[in-house]
């Protein structure tokens, strides 16, 4: 059984009113250990095989994919490479008077999931949905944008760094809100603020 909340929209419809959609409430996170104890009870391999089939398909799929290759899996979905601009270098513009990047200035940053029709089809028919019983929760806007950006300003005076999670317990705003309202702080120096560290382990720190 799964639970879904009707949450609200932040764009309004034609007519000018917000509306609600359905969104899926986790309750977790399922890891590698507990899909290889399922897979091991419902066949002959053990918890080990599994494990150790995985991660020979991950290394697989990474190697295919730094050769410039996407991969596709029947049934599970198609993993495409994307590519970015490593920490500290400057985009490139256009022009033959420009000089341009070079590679040692990007990396793969992300890797593009496209989910097989399949997959989602199967998936679909094994979820039974039922409606949450608590109520959805909207972003706080108590504050205003600018009250927001000096509450992280003063916030960062005082501790060294300021998680998402800490800028919700300032601002009352839900996690979503409260991070693009940081990326987008964060890509306006003259907010004062910016980030160290990567992925999981990224934090919010003074400018």
């Amino acid at each position: 059984m799964a639970y879904y909340e009707m949450q609200e929209s932040n764009l309004p419809n034609e007519e000018g009113k917000r509306i609600l959609f359905p969104r899926m409430k986790l309750s977790g996170q399922t890891s590698l250990d507990e899909l290889a104890q399922n897979i091991s009870h419902a066949g002959t391999f053990t918890p080990g095989d599994v494990k150790g089939l995985v991660q020979s398909l991950i290394e697989e799929i990474a190697s295919a994919m730094a050769s410039g290759r996407s991969v596709k899996i029947d049934g599970l979905g198609i993993f495409t490479p994307a590519l970015g601009l490593r920490k500290g270098a400057d985009r490139e513009t256009a022009g033959d008077d420009v000089a341009q990047r070079n590679a040692a200035s990007l990396c793969v940053n992300a890797i593009r999931f496209k989910a097989d029709k399949g997959f989602v089809t199967r998936t679909d028919a094994a979820c039974r949905l039922e409606r949450a019983p608590e109520k959805f929760r909207q972003s706080s806007d108590r504050h205003t944008t600018e009250e927001r950006l000096k509450m992280a300003q003063d916030y960062l005076e005082t501790h060294p760094f300021m998680t998402i999670d800490d800028y919700c317990a300032l601002t009352g705003l839900l996690r979503y809100t409260a991070s693009r309202e940081l990326r987008q702080w964060k890509d306006d120096p003259s907010k004062g603020i910016t980030t160290t560290g990567r992925g999981t382990h990224k934090v919010y720190v003074k400018r």
